[in-house]
């Protein structure tokens, strides 16, 4: 096993188990780890089997990391608990926020052990966007239009993640909700001025996240970068709203990158920003071309907080706890 300190890229693999090739560039000195698709997912005993090759080939081992919000973003499903979208809770709020809170928590706690249990160390969720109407590709994932329900919500559902040994991410700073456009296809433009932007800041400012990724949309009455290419708003979370957990960027590949050039500037780009963590995924073509010549400056502090989104310690299960997860999924989902 190698000793390696964690790097600056998180890519992806191509299938169910890892290939030579693949065990060769994760140990490369500038990644730091692993995202998986639902390409990396067969069942539970297939999904634990490749994180356990992925974790032994680095001391420390990479974080591997997913995509698993509920509804239309969940990566692993069968043998899995299908989880609801998270405007289900949003619903609950409407009616009783108490049993909504209680519902996010219990989700939480789920979603965290069911992929501790195989070895997934962090997952990307969750969505603090506000539901404003136009954005088709946050939609559902959204709790609610209420920047207080969001937060509770979300507050409620970290809880959860955390009481299984899992960190959290808020996306997608400082608001995806508003735009219609989709960052995977375009650049979306949000015209709003930092005022009328306050209600979409709220569950940032209020709650306290492992990880924060921004979204690829302009803002331009702030900065004409989009927001994880802008040091503007990345310092804004970073002084103004006191954070200090990893800043992920949003996969560099997306079309709502395009802004900063090819992959390298891509990657220069946001790490000049601020960007902590370097998304590049289904792009092995593109990851090889910044393997080869990115060179960034070591960067100690930043390494450190990469360090710190990996478990500390061995999920326990809690049969209870699952029990009441699963009840939750269930009858938000009917």
């Amino acid at each position: 096993m190698n000793t390696l300190p964690l790097g600056p890229l998180m890519i992806d693999v191509a299938g169910l188990e890892l290939t030579d090739a693949e065990r060769q560039r994760l140990a490369h000195p500038l990644v730091g780890g692993v995202i998986l698709f639902r390409h990396n997912y067969r069942d539970p005993q297939q999904l634990a089997a490749l994180c356990a090759a992925i974790h032994g080939l680095r001391s420390p081992a990479l974080p591997i990391a997913i995509d698993h919000e509920g509804g239309r973003v969940q990566r692993c499903r069968e043998g899995f608990t299908r989880l609801p979208p998270m405007r289900r809770l949003g619903e609950r709020w409407d009616k009783d926020p108490a049993a909504a809170r209680r519902a996010a928590a219990e989700l939480g706690y789920l979603l965290a052990a069911e992929l501790r249990a195989c070895g997934v160390d962090y997952s990307f969720t969750p969505v603090l966007d506000l539901d404003w109407g136009p954005s088709g590709v946050i939609g559902d994932r959204a709790f609610h239009r209420n920047p207080e329900a969001v937060a509770e919500l979300a507050g409620a559902l970290i809880d959860g993640l955390r009481s299984a040994g899992m960190g959290c991410c808020g996306k997608h700073f400082p608001g995806h909700g508003w735009v219609a456009a989709d960052s995977h296809l375009a650049i979306p433009v949000d015209e709003r001025s930092l005022a009328e932007m306050e209600p979409d800041l709220t569950p940032y400012r209020r709650l306290r996240l492992d990880g924060v990724m921004p979204a690829h949309v302009i803002y331009p009455q702030v900065d004409s970068r989009p927001a994880g290419f802008s040091p503007v708003w990345l310092q804004k979370l970073r002084k103004e709203f006191g954070f200090d957990g990893v800043i992920f960027s949003d996969d560099l590949s997306m079309e709502g990158a395009a802004f900063a050039g090819n992959m390298v500037q891509r990657a220069e780009a946001a790490w000049a920003a601020g960007c902590d963590m370097l998304l590049i995924c289904n792009a092995p073509d593109a990851v090889a071309e910044v393997l080869a010549n990115w060179k960034p400056e070591p960067a100690p502090e930043r390494a450190a907080r990469i360090a710190r989104i990996a478990p500390e310690s061995p999920w326990q299960r809690e049969p209870a706890r699952l029990a009441a997860g699963k009840a939750a999924a269930a009858t938000l989902s009917a």
